[in-house]
């Protein structure tokens, strides 16, 4: 058996998606040497300028392609592709970002929400609380916060999945969001 080393560094990056698909590590290696400083100052820039997170982001997106080259289409652009997929997995996490910083607004009620001074008190810590007081909540209450917060899902959607009428899961949500602000009260009245 003849064994041929290739060149990769002569093949356009869909014939090295095409190679990596059939378990080639040498065209993962030349594509990897392409894409990586770019991917990396488009994460950077992209998610505030944080090494750390970058970092993470770069390596899914590269493990992205070990595990699944085959969602390339190789009659396409691979930079548009893959640049198409930081894209998203951004979207997504501005996504998640920003229902961090709103949840507070949408899970403590009103009349808690006033003795809670955003000014004085920093958001992101209390969201961070929030998330992690979940875990004292009963199953139902966690459940029914997390399909609507974390997975963003409508309460037609939470219907469907929990087998519920529409009227049983607002019924939850407002006991849900009662039983988290209350723990959040907690955590605030130790603290002060």
């Amino acid at each position: 058996m003849i064994f041929i080393k290739r060149n990769t560094g002569d093949f356009t990056d869909e014939a090295l998606m095409r190679f990596i698909g059939a378990g080639d590590r040498a065209a993962f290696d030349e594509l990897y040497n392409r894409y990586h400083n770019r991917l990396f100052y488009y994460f950077y820039r992209m998610l505030g300028n944080c090494e750390e997170t970058t970092n993470d982001f770069l390596q899914d997106i590269f493990l992205k392609i070990i595990d699944k080259p085959q969602l390339f289409n190789p009659d396409y652009s691979f930079k548009k592709w893959i640049f198409s997929v930081a894209h998203n997995m951004c979207k997504n996490e501005y996504r998640k970002r920003e229902n961090r910083k709103t949840i507070l607004q949408d899970i403590i009620p009103e009349n808690i929400k006033d003795e809670i001074n955003p000014d004085k008190e920093d958001k992101s810590r209390w969201i961070e609380i929030a998330f992690r007081e979940m875990e004292g909540l009963s199953e139902k209450s966690r459940e029914i916060l997390v399909l609507k917060y974390r997975e963003n899902f409508s309460l037609d959607e939470i219907s469907e999945i929990l087998s519920l009428p529409k009227g049983t899961v607002k019924s939850r949500l407002f006991y849900a969001r009662n039983e988290l602000a209350k723990l959040v009260k907690q955590i605030q009245n130790m603290e002060d």
